[in-house]
């Protein structure tokens, strides 16, 4: 009962961010015609495109630095094989994602992707919640935890799952064709990874 609670505080947080993520990456005196989830009924500007894949890139890139951190804690933690697998596929496929996001950035914006300091990993909107998804929060409960892969667990599904939605509104309003292949990259291998690991949770916890 005390995970499902966890796991549906978590879903209310992740709604709350995106909002955020919506209304911060948007011009609020247009109608843009694409919605939270990623359907759109009108085409995008370009403007709003681009506001959208620098948005996401800036908080996409702290995002996944915290799935690296938690994974590699994982590598030095984790009892099981399938968790110290799947952590090595996340530092492998996540760091090459930030290498290329962070080119992008520098050729599309001309500049380098700003240091997360109000963002996911700074204390801005993932602290609205009192939740750091991947930040210092979650890294020193891993830490400390008497059973590291539930709490690892526990703590990358929600991950994963902001992720997908963060890639389903890029998917709603970029016109890049990197961006839209790092949206389907993203989604195919997270959307695995969070199904073996609430097979797993089942299998182990439940």
């Amino acid at each position: 009962m005390n995970n499902k609670i966890t796991f549906g505080i978590g879903g209310v947080i992740i709604g709350l961010v995106l909002a955020t993520f919506y209304v911060s990456s948007v011009p609020s005196n247009k109608n843009y015609g694409f919605g939270m989830m990623g359907s759109r009924t009108n085409p995008v500007s370009n403007q709003t495109a681009n506001n959208i894949d620098k948005h996401f890139i800036e908080q996409m890139i702290p995002h996944h630095d915290g799935a690296v951190a938690m994974a590699k804690l994982a590598l030095e933690r984790s009892k099981r094989t399938e968790i110290k697998t799947l952590a090595t596929a996340i530092i492998e496929s996540q760091t090459k994602e930030i290498e290329d996001m962070g080119v992008w950035y520098k050729d599309w914006f001309g500049k380098d992707v700003p240091k997360a300091s109000g963002g996911m990993m700074g204390g801005g909107m993932m602290s609205q919640g009192g939740m750091h998804m991947g930040g210092l929060e979650d890294m020193n409960t891993l830490e400390k935890a008497a059973d590291f892969d539930k709490a690892f667990l526990e703590a990358m599904i929600p991950h994963h799952q902001l992720a997908l939605m963060m890639v389903r509104m890029l998917e709603a309003a970029t016109n890049r064709p990197e961006m839209i292949e790092l949206a389907k990259n993203i989604t195919s291998s997270q959307s695995k990874e969070i199904t073996q690991m609430q097979g797993w949770y089942t299998n182990w916890y439940k």
